[in-house]
């Protein structure tokens, strides 16, 4: 029958059809409806050979008794096709019976009901925690994410948790802890912010290699950020208003092809924060979607006065549909080779962004022309229109040259 596989993390969550499951399904539900409809027979067309008025009584005794055993196989149908459908789809909960399982994880994930009971708008009677369920596929990682001292100081543990994220654990529970502090001493106000590096001492370097800007500043963290944490020399405070190449577009003739105006945006992936930096001078609210892996991007963005939001591209947007006027992608978009995992994220871009909005593709690295291919048919699918579309090759530090993609597009109006 075959199988689909949606890879998250390190984790897989399977949806199989298989053979034999499928069988013993249609098999169980073959049963009861034959059992069912033997027993509505049996009872409705039972004939006693007394006089009917000696013996109304026991029949409707008999028949009381048999509806009763039909909605009793009833219900233990449902369970057991329940419980198969939880096996075929290859869901399991987090099995909070195991040992080492932190009592934190269990007050956490035990449902709590209303406290004035059912909630007449909604229909609510309990609430229910959010966890990711691929938590399950890593639950010795959120033991030792969930043992801490309630009330006490959190451990020091930031990329512990990135490594839940990043296997797929994601959102992470809450916890009843104090976050690690770090004092945010000598930051400079806004508009000054976005263009001032803040000192290395507000910043947490646990868990990082670099300890400090200029380590971060002489490596190339990917391919959208290299030297990127320096804001007074080299590139960084010329992007998107100078090109070095066809492929770099301006901010303001982007700007230009927005109709309606822009006027919030989403950044994927925005490295150091200098695209949401160059909206807010021209009044464009940009939150900047992004993790801290090997340097502190969060609190670097934060520190310029923008606004950064944690989060993995496997996480769904946490946004409402059609709210923004553009989102911006660059080599952040690149999920791995595989096709269903862009599918979904494609989708998902498509489902915030407004009829009318920009989808901005910058500078996208198409390792293969199968690649790009892929990529240009996924797009087409969409219907947008392209206001700008550039394939360039840029020579890369081996002297190898590498396939760029630049594209904007236009969400279409949809009945």
């Amino acid at each position: 029958m075959g199988s689909v596989s949606l890879k998250i993390g390190d984790g897989t969550a399977r949806f199989k059809r298989a053979t034999l499951c499928s069988s013993a399904v249609n098999g169980l539900m073959l049963f009861a409806v034959i059992s069912t409809n033997l027993f509505a027979l049996y009872a409705f067309t039972f004939a006693p050979k007394s006089h009917p008025f000696h013996h109304g009584h026991k029949n409707i005794s008999l028949i009381s008794e048999q509806v009763t055993l039909i909605l009793r196989e009833i219900g233990s149908s449902q369970k057991k096709l329940a419980q198969m459908e939880k096996e075929l789809l290859g869901y399991e909960s987090i099995d909070l019976s195991k040992p080492n399982i932190p009592d934190e994880l269990k007050v956490f994930l035990n449902r709590h009901q209303l406290p004035l009971g059912k909630d007449s708008r909604t229909g609510i009677t309990e609430m229910v925690a959010s966890v990711g369920h691929s938590c399950e596929k890593s639950v010795d990682l959120l033991a030792q994410y969930m043992n801490y001292k309630v009330n006490g100081p959190c451990p020091d543990d930031w990329s512990l948790g990135q490594r839940l994220i990043l296997q797929g654990c994601e959102p992470l529970p809450r916890r009843r802890c104090f976050a690690k502090t770090v004092p945010k001493l000598g930051l400079f106000s806004f508009p000054l912010s976005l263009w001032k590096n803040a000192s290395d001492k507000i910043f947490n370097w646990s868990g990082l290699g670099c300890k400090n800007l200029n380590c971060l500043n002489s490596k190339k963290l990917s391919k959208d950020c290299v030297g990127c944490f320096d804001l007074v020399n080299g590139f960084e405070n010329q992007r998107f208003v100078r090109a070095r190449g066809k492929n770099d577009f301006l901010i303001d003739d982007v700007l230009g092809m927005g109709s309606g105006g822009i006027r919030i945006g989403f950044d994927i992936g925005g490295g150091s924060g200098t695209f949401a930096a160059r909206m807010a001078e021209r009044n464009v609210t940009v939150v900047t979607a992004t993790l801290n892996v090997d340097a502190p991007y969060n609190e670097f963005i934060a520190a310029r006065g923008l606004f950064p939001l944690y989060l993995s591209l496997d996480h769904r947007f946490p946004f409402y549909d059609n709210v923004f006027d553009l989102v911006h992608a660059a080599s952040g978009l690149d999920v791995g080779g595989r096709p269903e995992k862009l599918d979904f994220l494609m989708f998902d871009i498509d489902r915030i962004l407004r009829a009318g909005g920009l989808f901005w593709l910058d500078n996208f690295y198409c390792a293969t022309d199968e690649k790009k291919t892929a990529l240009t048919r996924l797009i087409e699918r969409f219907g947008y229109k392209k206001l700008k579309w550039v394939v360039g090759e840029k020579v890369n530090g081996s002297g190898k040259s590498e396939v760029y993609l630049s594209a904007v597009l236009q969400k279409p109006v949809r009945v």
